[in-house]
C-alpha cells in the first residue's frame, strides 16, 4: 500500500487469515468508481501478490494480531487524512482495533473474528479454526488450508465449481498465532484480541454477518454488537446477510456487500 495524497476520502481495505490484499480489487474499483481513495493494506510478510506469497509462506508465520495491527497502523498514518477501514474476517477485528484507538474516521468489520469479551464458540468455529488449533507447533508456524477445509470455512454457501475457482485464486498461508490468541483471549487479561469497545469518541462502527458463516457465526457478530452497545453510546450498527457464508466478501455475491456498503457510509456522510 502506497501512501496518497488527494482530496478524496481514502479507504483501507483490511484481509484476513488465508487471503492476500488483492483479494480486494473488486472493492478497490467499486469505490474508486464512487470518488474514493481506495486502497488495500498488506500484512507483515505478504508478497506483491497471492501466488508469490504462496511460494515464501514462511515470511508470514509467526505473526500476531498486535504485530499485524502495528503493521497496517503504521500503513495509515502515512495518508493524509484518517481513512476509513473496511477488514474481513481476522482483517474484522484489526480495523476495530485501529478504530478503537481513533486511527479512523470509521470501519466496516465484515464476519469478524471476536474481539475479547465474546463468550460464544460455536462448534462450526471451532471446527473452521481445528486444522491450525490442532497442533500447538502451527503458533509459529505458517498454515494452510486444504481445498475441503476452505469450502467448509470459507466457501460453503457457493456451487462446487465457484468454491473450486475461488480456492485456486484466493487460497494462501496465514500465520497460526492470531487464532491461538483468540482462542485463549478469555484468559488472558492482556489478550491480542482485546479491543477498546468502551471508546465514546470513535468513528461509526458497522458489523456485518453472513448468516450461513461457519468460521464467524452471525451469533458471535451479534455478541459483539451487544458487547460495544453495553460499553459504549458511540455509533455501532448491525446488518446480517441472508444464505452468505465466509466468501461473501470475494464470492459471486460481493456487490452486494459492496453497495451497502456504501450506502451505509454515505448515511453516515463519508
Amino acid at each position: 500500500m502506497s501512501p496518497k495524497n488527494t482530496t478524496k476520502m481514502p479507504i483501507v481495505f483490511v484481509h484476513g487469515l488465508w487471503l492476500h490484499a488483492e483479494s480486494w480489487n473488486p472493492w478497490i474499483e467499486f469505490f474508486h468508481e464512487h470518488g474514493y481513495d481506495a486502497i488495500a493494506a498488506s500484512w507483515p510478510g505478504d508478497a506483491a501478490t497471492t501466488e508469490a506469497t504462496r511460494k515464501n509462506a514462511n515470511a508470514v508465520a509467526g505473526y500476531g494480531v498486535t504485530a499485524i495491527a502495528e503493521h497496517i497502523a503504521k500503513q495509515i498514518k502515512k495518508l493524509d487524512r484518517k481513512p476509513i477501514l473496511i477488514g474481513h474476517s481476522f482483517g474484522g477485528i484489526l480495523v476495530q482495533k485501529l478504530l478503537g484507538r481513533n486511527l479512523a474516521t470509521a470501519a466496516i468489520a465484515i464476519d469478524s473474528a471476536p474481539p475479547k469479551g465474546v463468550p460464544e464458540l460455536p462448534l462450526s468455529a471451532l471446527k473452521s479454526a481445528f486444522p491450525v488449533l490442532s497442533n500447538p507447533l502451527n503458533f509459529c508456524r505458517a498454515v494452510s488450508l486444504t481445498e475441503k477445509q476452505f469450502r467448509f470455512s470459507f466457501t460453503n454457501t457457493v456451487s462446487d465449481q465457484e468454491a473450486e475457482e475461488l480456492y485456486a485464486k484466493y487460497a494462501m498461508p496465514a500465520p497460526g498465532r492470531p487464532l491461538f490468541e483468540a482462542a485463549t483471549a478469555t484468559f488472558n487479561p492482556n489478550a491480542a484480541t482485546k479491543v477498546n469497545v468502551a471508546n465514546t469518541t470513535r468513528g461509526p462502527l458497522l458489523l456485518i454477518s453472513g448468516a450461513d458463516d461457519n468460521t464467524a457465526p452471525s451469533v458471535m457478530v451479534q455478541s459483539t454488537l451487544n458487547l460495544y452497545r453495553r460499553k459504549s453510546k458511540a455509533v455501532t450498527e448491525f446488518k446480517e446477510f441472508a444464505h452468505r457464508g465466509h466468501s461473501l466478501v470475494l464470492d459471486s455475491g460481493w456487490r452486494e456487500l459492496a453497495e451497502y456498503s456504501l450506502s451505509w457510509l454515505q448515511s453516515k456522510h463519508l
